[in-house]
């Protein structure tokens, strides 16, 4: 039965990307032709097929019964820091297709895109994420990110950009040029902290401060943050958990994933983030905020989900 699922859900899946690609690859042929206020408009629609595809994901994900996902949001009011939290509830709060918005998460598995897509569906504008440079070639969703202005990234080591420094200039212009597009239009900028899938082996060999949790990189946000940090309407701070094992994306795809348990955290973005501020100045703003972030994400794993993740 698993398997017969999973091999509907796939189909499903193929079927609904060739169809959102179709148009989107014809509009991303048209687009350098037109004028720069054409153009303009033009990525607006083209952002209006991540919309559609995620749209009929749910579909498939809901008639197929792939997983049950369960959400709690928890809206933070102004003041110093993450300001005082009300009591989760099932409700969003009031959010708009029509603002920016800064998404990070725990990241555990390649299903966290498919959750978050899913989840935040209909309440904000598309989500756009950093990805890999090689997956580009992943046969047309390489592409269509591409076209779609997805920041691609080396993600290259410590050795590398030693060796040759330059090479994180061509990252850090990459993610500056997206985001200066994003500008435009109303976007969500995701970006997985933690820069890698969270197992037991890299918590190790990395000495992590936390417990859950793998330690955070604010490269990639401070370079959204100088580029969108006057547009950024607030900060959504997802806690994901899966009931049972982290699922691979083909466990999800056979319904072999029980649950997911999400916390949404709305959260403002300190004042001090606003601000003009020099590079190194913003950096340690920037860590001090997360870090704390990170601590209290930490603590909820401890606490809260302890259940859930043992």
């Amino acid at each position: 039965m698993n398997l017969l699922r999973g091999i509907a859900s796939s189909l499903l899946l193929v079927l609904n990307t060739v169809t959102a690609c179709i148009p989107l690859f014809l509009m991303g042929a048209v687009r350098p032709l037109l004028p720069q206020r054409g153009r303009e408009r033009l990525r607006r629609r083209m952002d209006g097929v991540i919309d559609f595809w995620v749209g009929n994901n749910r579909r498939v994900f809901r008639a197929l019964d792939l997983t049950r996902l369960r959400v709690q949001w928890q809206e933070h009011g102004p003041g110093p820091g993450a300001g005082p939290a009300a009591v989760p509830t099932d409700s969003a709060p009031a959010l708009s297709k029509a603002r920016w918005y800064l998404v990070i998460s725990n990241h555990q598995s390649w299903t966290d895109i498919v959750i978050i897509q899913n989840l935040l569906w209909g309440h904000i504008p598309p989500v756009k994420f950093f990805t890999k440079r090689q997956l580009i070639w992943v046969p047309l969703l390489g592409v269509a990110m591409w076209l779609l202005d997805f920041p691609y990234v080396r993600r290259m080591s410590r050795e590398q950009i030693a060796a040759d420094p330059e090479l994180a200039e061509i990252d850090r212009e990459a993610t500056r040029r997206a985001c200066r597009r994003f500008r435009d239009h109303p976007t969500t900028v995701l970006n997985f902290l933690e820069g890698t899938r969270f197992t037991p082996a890299k918590h190790a060999a990395q000495q992590a401060r936390f417990q859950h949790l793998l330690n955070p990189k604010i490269g990639g946000l401070a370079y959204v943050i100088d580029e969108l940090g006057d547009k950024l309407d607030r900060l959504l701070d997802l806690s994901i958990v899966y009931r049972g094992e982290v699922p691979t994306f083909w466990q999800l795809m056979q319904g072999r994933c029980p649950a997911v348990e999400v916390l949404v955290a709305c959260r403002p973005l300190p004042p001090e983030l606003r601000a003009p501020a020099g590079p190194e100045t913003r950096r340690e703003q920037i860590a001090t905020w997360i870090e704390k972030l990170w601590t209290d994400k930490d603590r909820l794993f401890s606490v809260q989900y302890l259940s859930i993740i043992n």
